[in-house]
């Protein structure tokens, strides 16, 4: 019965799931994606994740322009992000006894960033620009904070960035715009070669007062999902990566220490722990066209480069963590095989010890595959100016080859005079 409550509350959204989803989402079946994830959350997330939950439903639903039921999860998502700040010492322990899912998930910075973008676009398709602006301040308010506590890995985001300077100048916050955009400048400097992205630049026509601006942002594709990965490791290997924890953030827990010195050693142990896997898509361009004439998209965000960045610089943390914890579990099946044995005079019997010792660690052992999977791979965007009034707009998708793929056309778009309209489109074919 413990040992049920334990493996429920480690529930995980798996890989067949998510390859389930994304099917759904390739077929551009988004409603479609949004119910199996309905039909499957109590078994998928854990309740303790419901955070996550609200945000994999969340993008679907801002993705077939439902923005008030998106922004309604969005917001109850941030709440419980910001209650789960301050983690628990007692759920710390847990990871380092049980298993990385014994806690709840805690959101990527980048993750959290784009709660802020999602939910400013969700107020600008109810055309609540000031909505849209407390959640750009909202963001910016975040990524500086990342920009003074950390030195490497995800430290600034020069998309939303951009995105938030914008927003300002769509409210008059000119000043705050400024700062923005010079923020933005300098982290797509400091980081676009690196994410593979181009830095916006879109001159402003000199009679910019009497047109009307569109920006149209196209997510495209999949992230890559993880998976989880199982391999033997030597157990001097073992015993190496489980004592340097000055390598990580964690610290050893007393409990675990002790088991530690107190091992037998072994030839080898097995371990599971996650792995991302790459999400195959097609769309690799795009551009608008109105009145026939073309403007072509730029990729100004990877959110794949990004969760990629997010897991190469936890990964450390998770491998001292796996192997702690493979580790203690070993040397618990060998010395309960022991006392049983002794106990019992029975060597039979320490086997059969050794046996559901082992079994229960192995049962309870599963790698943390949870991520926020319905963000697309990267977001391409324009800025396009033309005369005020009612327009409809061609967005054409591009494979390598150059060949046209799909096509999302926005009919009837009113473009106002001196005014901004921002549309978007998901692909994930």
């Amino acid at each position: 019965m413990g040992l049920a409550v334990v493996c429920s509350a480690c529930a995980a959204p798996s890989l067949r799931y998510k390859t389930d989803v994304n099917k759904l989402l390739a077929q551009d079946k988004i409603e479609a994606a949004d119910q199996h994830i309905q039909s499957k959350q109590k078994r998928m997330y854990a309740k303790k994740d419901v955070h996550l939950l609200y945000l994999d439903r969340a993008t679907l639903l801002h993705d077939v322009n439902k923005p008030k039921e998106s922004d309604f999860l969005l917001a109850q998502a941030q709440d419980r992000i910001n209650d789960l700040y301050t983690k628990s010492a007692t759920a710390e322990i847990g990871t380092l006894v049980i298993n990385d899912l014994t806690t709840a998930y805690d959101v990527a910075d980048y993750e959290r960033a784009f709660t802020f973008f999602y939910r400013a676009m969700n107020f600008l398709q109810q055309n609540d620009v000031s909505g849209a602006a407390v959640e750009a301040r909202k963001a910016v308010f975040f990524l500086d904070g990342l920009r003074g506590s950390k030195k490497k890995g995800y430290t600034d985001d020069p998309f939303i960035q951009y995105f938030a300077s914008l927003v300002f100048e769509s409210v008059g916050q000119l000043s705050d715009a400024r700062i923005s955009r010079q923020n933005a400048l300098n982290a797509y400097n400091k980081q676009g070669k690196e994410m593979g992205v181009q830095t916006p630049n879109f001159p402003l026509p000199s009679n910019i007062n009497d047109l009307g601006e569109v920006i149209l942002f196209h997510y495209n594709g999949l992230l890559p999902l993880k998976k989880t990965q199982t391999i033997q490791l030597a157990w001097d290997r073992a015993m190496s990566i489980a004592s340097s924890p000055e390598e990580t953030r964690d610290q050893v827990a007393p409990e675990v220490q002790n088991a530690l010195h107190a091992g037998i050693m072994g030839s080898a142990i097995t371990i599971s722990f996650p792995q991302l896997e790459a999400q195959l898509y097609r769309v690799y361009s795009s551009a608008a066209v109105i009145d026939a004439q073309r403007y072509p998209l730029y990729k100004v965000a990877n959110l794949s480069a990004l969760a990629k960045q997010d897991f190469n610089e936890k990964m450390p943390s998770v491998w001292f963590r796996t192997v702690t914890r493979a580790l203690v579990k070993r040397i618990a099946a060998v010395q309960a095989h022991k006392a049983a044995a002794e106990a019992s005079k029975d060597e039979g019997v320490g086997v059969l010890a050794e046996m559901f010792v082992g079994m229960l660690g192995s049962a309870l052992e599963k790698a943390d595959t949870r991520q926020w999977f319905t963000l697309p791979a990267e977001i391409h965007m324009t800025r396009i100016f033309v005369a005020p009034g009612k327009r409809d707009i061609h967005l054409l998708l591009r494979d390598k080859n150059g060949n046209i793929i799909g096509e999302k056309v926005f009919e009837g778009v009113i473009v106002p005079r001196g005014g901004r309209v921002f549309l978007h489109h998901r692909s994930a074919y």
